[in-house]
């Protein structure tokens, strides 16, 4: 039997390796996005079968197995073969949005194997079905699929990468310390960074109520923090944080609930990815603020109190997302 961890002091056992490894690559499996696809008579007539394998295609960026959609064998019966469905999609689908949902799988299975290299990688005839169809769709073979992946786990050890790819990164809040990136955007990162946050989450799992990830730039550590309403409260509280160093796994909590003057955030909307639905409404408060001039002394407004004095010295108050005049 193996065992995962799942989160902070809970962990989960497997009897079976298969349902392991499905579970751990799950982990790291991006939800696809399916495009607009352009008008088609031959589609429409068949698109109650048809969108279940669009949806798939876009998700794992290759065709299913039989066993993988229900429509399969209605697909073979109207249109001949789940290959000739294949060319009819890709009719309607335009050529970007079919390389993206490739390039997305391609570097969702380098992070698993690369991560499943932190206990005995399986042999392929260990995978789930599944996951061996995606290895052979994607890669000249299982042992140069491993050899890219571990080029990517050894690229997480240099500390320059990092905090290059850190430094270059289009989503995230950037400091002089670490890259804040909010946990809806970690899909968004480059490979190598969310590889990096995935060594810290092999280990300690998924911390509950985290929404914050801090990616140190200085040091190899991950940190978790949690800011309860982030997106009601136009500028969350630290409630608590949990640091992960990846040298020495010796993980170190912090609990912020009790504080009187606690931490605080601003400019949200540089936390989350840019299609997140309330980006623009973060932005819009962001300046309104600017222009009030309540960012003048950073140093001064990153706790509550901070903050509460400097809207009082402007005789200003927050209603939702809005900054009125007192």
């Amino acid at each position: 039997m193996s065992s995962v961890s799942a989160g902070p002091g809970i962990v989960y056992v497997f009897r079976d390796e298969a349902q392991r490894q499905g579970y751990l690559a799950s982990r790291f499996r991006r939800v696809g996005c399916v495009p607009r696809i352009r008008s088609d008579e031959l589609f429409d007539r068949h698109r109650d079968i048809l969108q279940p394998l669009l949806v798939f295609l876009c998700e794992r960026g290759r065709l299913p197995l039989k066993t993988e959609i229900q429509s399969a064998e209605a697909i073979v019966v109207a249109l001949g073969s789940l290959q000739r469905a294949f060319s009819v999609l890709r009719d309607i689908i335009e050529d970007a949005a079919w390389e993206d949902a490739r390039a997305r799988r391609t570097q969702d299975l380098l992070i698993y194997l690369a991560l499943a290299r932190f206990g005995r990688r399986p042999r392929l005839s260990k995978l789930p079905a599944d996951l061996q169809a995606d290895i052979r769709a994607f890669f000249t073979s299982y042992q140069a699929a491993c050899e890219l992946a571990d080029a990517m786990l050894f690229a997480v050890g240099d500390t320059l990468l990092v905090d290059q790819l850190c430094r270059k990164s289009k989503v995230g809040k950037r400091t002089p310390s670490a890259l804040y990136v909010h946990a809806t955007a970690l899909s968004e990162l480059d490979p190598v960074l969310r590889l990096y946050e995935g060594c810290a989450r092999m280990f300690i799992g998924s911390v509950e109520g985290a929404n914050i990830i801090k990616l140190h730039r200085g040091a190899p550590q991950i940190s978790y923090l949690a800011y309860p309403d982030f997106e009601r409260d136009p500028h969350p509280a630290l409630y608590s944080s949990l640091l992960v160093p990846l040298q020495s796994f010796r993980v170190d909590t912090r609990y912020y609930d009790a504080s009187s003057n606690p931490p605080i955030l601003h400019r949200k909307e540089e936390f989350v990815a840019a299609d997140h639905p309330l980006q623009a409404k973060f932005a819009r408060l962001t300046a309104q603020e600017e222009r009030y001039g309540l960012y003048a002394h950073p140093q001064r407004i990153g706790t509550r109190d901070g903050w509460s004095a400097a809207l009082a010295e402007r005789q200003l108050a927050l209603r939702g997302h809005r900054v009125i005049r007192l």
